[in-house]
């Protein structure tokens, strides 16, 4: 495979978060991170679920391989600011979740799932807190914006302007499998002036029918490369009877116009072959959401030697780490 995963198990597992009275004592899992390097550190958002099902999102700061978690959850702020045009208040939140993080301009910019009384929203948020902490503000959550009066998820932000507008992919929310929440087949790309008011501006991507990514969904943000935007969706396989399967692939979109797609990898680049990413939560789950790159250029562009550093959820119930090349990743790319 592609993707080599670091060491003989999982990066983080529960043991590793502390205890944090009375929000968090003994959790029943953590998964799903977003990550990003700021100075030479690795800093990671982590999903943190309590034994009542509560969401709660945790820093951690490391050299990549090994983190240290931090002892207070993130502070949100700004969700009263989630008013949509016929209500007489916010909207009802009962999860924020799923975080992605991408650096634009200064800023470090974090794209969350908000599951709410309407729905599943995606908000925007800005790292406020004091760098001086170790997680380079990313403590605290400044919310910026978010996409009103539409059912989305799996949002990330490209880290450049193209022209003068933000760039975002997600995935809306217009089909349900089973009893299960409501999922999706298509990536299409959003875009904003501020990153306060979205608007969608057409398809990317279709799931692909009987194959391993019928369900898709954005991964980590994606990163520039001289080939093109080089993005790590996941995609769920239906097929299986009782059991849907994650896993992850690629695809490489135009730098100029994301909704057109150069490549895309024909088959999995990882999925559910360990203990711990067919046992846990949710069963067969490799589930992509952070990655960082070793090298970049001085105008952005991955180094096409570089190493990246995929962090995912297993199971929906540990952290993993796998490594691969660049090059790599876009020689499994195949056109057509």
């Amino acid at each position: 495979m592609i993707f080599k995963r670091y060491g003989k198990g999982p990066l983080l597992t529960r043991r590793d978060i502390p205890d944090m009275a009375p929000e968090i004592v003994d959790p029943s899992s953590v998964f799903n991170p977003g990550a990003v390097t700021e100075d030479g550190k690795t800093i990671l958002l982590l999903r943190v679920q309590t034994r009542g099902r509560r969401t709660f999102t945790v820093p951690a700061a490391g050299n990549g391989k090994k983190f240290k978690v931090g002892t207070d959850p993130v502070d949100f702020r700004g969700l009263d600011k989630m008013v949509e045009g016929d209500s007489e208040g916010p909207l009802e939140v009962f999860h924020v979740y799923d975080p992605r993080i991408t650096p634009i301009g200064d800023d470090l910019s974090v794209v969350t799932a908000v599951d709410t009384d309407r729905g599943c929203r995606l908000a925007v948020w800005r790292a406020a807190g004091d760098p001086a902490t170790g997680f380079a503000g990313l403590d605290k959550l400044e919310m910026v914006g978010f996409t009103a009066d539409r059912d989305t998820r799996n949002g990330v932000l490209f880290p450049d302007k193209i022209g003068d507008r933000y760039l975002m992919l997600d995935r809306p929310n217009d089909r349900r499998t089973g009893g299960g929440p409501l999922t999706g087949r298509g990536i299409v790309l959003s875009e904003s002036e501020d990153l306060v008011t979205w608007r969608e501006t057409g398809p990317v991507m279709q799931g692909r029918a009987r194959y391993w990514d019928e369900l898709i969904g954005s991964g980590p943000p994606p990163f520039k490369t001289r080939e093109g935007w080089l993005h790590i969706y996941h995609g769920v396989a239906t097929h299986f009877l009782g059991s849907n399967v994650y896993q992850a692939g690629a695809v490489l979109l135009d730098l100029e116009d994301p909704r057109h797609v150069l490549a895309r990898t024909r088959d999995n680049f990882l999925e559910p072959r360990e203990t711990w990413e067919l046992t846990g939560q949710v069963p067969n789950v490799v589930f992509p959401g952070g990655l960082t790159v070793s090298r970049q250029d001085a105008e952005g562009y991955a180094d096409s030697g570089a190493e990246v550093r995929l962090y995912y959820g297993a199971a929906d119930t540990v952290v993993g780490m796998a490594t691969a090349t660049v090059s790599d990743i876009i020689a499994a790319c195949h056109t057509g």
